[in-house]
């Protein structure tokens, strides 16, 4: 097994690059993050897929953004196509909703259109108060727990009990664990898709690259270890950033490749707070046009505090399932997550990292008064 060394110190080397600018250059180079809770924006976001090679009978299934939180909120759904069958599906305990699909062997050109209206808002935690009321306890043991991907002992609790060596409340060893991921890990933008998540290999092999469900996946996994609850957030961005962020926003009017999962820890007080190192190390590596290794750096240090307790109303979360075997599937094999469109026919799984193939599209439309 691997010792786990820091690839990059960042934190320790945190100021060492911007001091050898001249403070007046740095200040002129930072950019603003702040989102703060505000008006809500309201969407309309469609899913339609036409599946390209037909083999037998088909079925679909595609996520729906519909949790209700003080930061995003469902207005309702609607579907069409040529179906047999189309019904949304529950799966309380993992907290997914989807819609399923499915069709006759005889249909020779399957379509599906998913039309969902949402609303959306910056968030924020308030340090300054803890009046949030306890969750339910039940759902805090669900977010302690491991995953298929996302286990808690071993490699995985050694790593957190390292990170958060001094740490004595929930919110000193969140920060812990997020500093340790943005010091430690790092984005790579030839990983497919979102990444696995499989945090288990990513610590023993101290390849720590990945993407958004590789990154937030060890976050989530450290925080569940030293017993705070965490969970992914599965989801989407739908538009540009308002602060300037180009790798923090999406072209609504094609979102085939903007998911993006991020994540929550559970600090009493304070209820579920946003959390998001995978878009700090995102900043740091294709913002501009050098990966960018000191977190002070002045373009990614309002993003590395601001994804500490805040996120941006530009993205809407799908769920927050793990290890989830579709309703109906032949394959019966285990998703560690539901961010993309999915489907299957005689000839098996579709490949959902691959829209074009598999035929879907994804687009959002912001709806004014």
């Amino acid at each position: 097994m691997n010792t786990i060394l820091p690839r990059r110190r960042l934190l320790l080397q945190a100021g060492a690059a911007t001091l050898a600018l001249p403070l007046a250059a740095a200040r002129a180079q930072e950019r603003r993050f702040d989102p703060q809770p505000g008006p809500w924006r309201t969407w309309e976001l469609t899913t339609t897929v036409q599946v390209a090679e037909v083999k037998g009978a088909t079925q679909l299934w595609l996520p729906i953004p519909d949790l209700a939180t003080d930061w995003q909120r469902s207005l309702g759904h609607d579907w069409s196509g040529n179906a047999a069958e189309a019904r949304i599906v529950a799966d309380a305990p993992r907290g997914v909703r989807l819609l399923h699909a499915r069709f006759a062997d005889s249909v020779k050109a399957p379509v599906l259109a998913l039309s969902s209206r949402l609303q959306t808002r910056n968030r924020a935690v308030d340090w300054q108060h803890r009046n949030v009321p306890a969750a339910d306890p039940a759902l805090l043991k669900a977010n302690l727990q491991p995953t298929e991907l996302l286990p808690t002992d071993g490699i995985v609790r050694k790593t957190a009990l390292q990170a958060t060596q001094g740490a004595r409340s929930d919110v000193d060893k969140v920060r812990a664990i997020y500093q340790w991921v943005v010091a430690n890990a790092y984005r790579e933008p030839k990983t497919r898709g979102c990444g696995t998540g499989d945090i288990k290999t990513m610590l023993e092999t101290g390849n720590l690259g990945g993407k958004c469900a590789d990154l937030n996946a060890v976050f989530v996994g450290l925080c569940r270890a030293v017993g705070v609850p965490a969970r992914d957030v599965y989801g989407l961005r739908l538009a540009p950033s308002a602060f300037g962020y180009r790798e923090l926003g999406a072209n609504p009017a094609n979102l085939k490749g903007a998911q993006h999962c991020r994540a929550e820890a559970y600090l009493p007080g304070h209820g579920w707070v946003a959390m998001d190192p995978a878009d700090v190390l995102k900043v740091a590596r294709q913002e501009g046009s050098d990966w960018i290794k000191d977190p002070a750096n002045p373009l990614v240090a309002p993003v590395m505090k601001g994804l500490f307790g805040q996120w941006e109303g530009n993205w809407v979360g799908w769920n927050t399932a793990h290890d989830l075997v579709l309703p109906g599937t032949v394959s019966k094999a285990t998703l560690p997550f539901l961010m993309y469109p999915n489907g299957e026919n005689a000839a098996g799984r579709f490949d959902e990292l691959s829209p074009d193939t598999f035929k879907y599209t994804i687009a959002a439309r912001e709806l004014t008064a």
